[in-house]
């Protein structure tokens, strides 16, 4: 079976296409117990969701700046295909690169939208690049929205803000894939070649359940791209309980380890 042409901005539509209620991504964190699964489809409509509140709820366009400082998770999953789709470049501030091109990481601000993890804001508020909008993710289990003292001034509660967007509604992003997909100028093309390259490097198949923990693979060429792009669905781990590793294998049916 030929598998699908997955490129940035639209690397769901393989997933989409082939089977749009298979898991694409499951995610765990051993430190609270959380486990949430998302398919094809879910995830697809968390994507739209995000364009849209790009697009309407921000007035954002093709080619604004989007700075992500937030780890391995089905959230950022969600920000960065949505973002894509939305036709912005994104800088990926603070994300290791071990093995891989200095893609996309670093760039000055300001930014048109900057995204936070809820514990980077605080004693860490320097660091965090300006933006004219700026949302927050507490990550909570279950997708729960930050109580409003949580939510720091300047911020609004990605997840609160997101679910307002109707995730049905498919906007239409004149995107070229010669279009910067990242600040550095890396194109959505050289990004969809990148994550093929890596599939194959890493031998990714078609129908795999690749098993990552979140905390030896940052980047998300690796831990979201070069499986969409191979065919293939996440087992994602945060926090991995390496006593948990044989179970939970045999529990997701896993046939890689990364």
């Amino acid at each position: 079976m030929k598998q699908p042409d997955v490129a940035v901005p639209v690397p769901l539509a393989g997933a989409l296409a082939a089977d749009p209620d298979r898991p694409v991504l499951t995610y765990y964190d051993d430190a609270t117990g959380e486990r949430t699964e998302l398919s094809a489809s879910a995830l697809g409509e968390w994507v739209t969701r995000t364009t849209n509140l790009l697009h309407h709820g921000c007035g954002l366009r093709p080619g604004d700046r989007a700075a992500v400082l937030l780890p391995p998770h089905w959230q950022t999953a969600a920000v960065l295909l949505g973002t894509w789709s939305a036709g912005m470049s994104v800088s990926f501030e603070g994300i290791a690169t071990a093995g891989l091109p200095r893609i996309g990481v670093g760039s000055a601000g300001p930014f048109d939208v900057t995204y936070v993890a809820r514990n980077r804001v605080g004693s860490w508020l320097e660091d965090v690049p300006e933006g004219r909008h700026r949302f927050v993710l507490g990550f909570a289990p279950g997708a729960a929205s930050l109580d409003d003292a949580d939510v720091p001034e300047g911020y609004r509660d990605y997840v609160a803000e997101v679910r307002g967007h109707d995730p049905n509604l498919r906007p239409h992003v004149p995107v070229d894939r010669a279009d910067a997909a990242s600040v550095d100028g890396t194109s959505y093309e050289q990004w969809g070649n990148l994550a093929r390259e890596l599939a194959s490097i890493l031998d990714f198949q078609l129908g795999d359940r690749i098993l990552i923990d979140a905390a030896e693979h940052e980047h998300p060429v690796k831990w979201l791209l070069a499986p969409l792009a191979a065919g293939a669905s996440v087992v994602l781990c945060a926090n991995l309980d390496p006593a948990r590793l044989a179970d939970r294998r045999e529990a997701e049916r896993v046939t890689r380890v990364l």
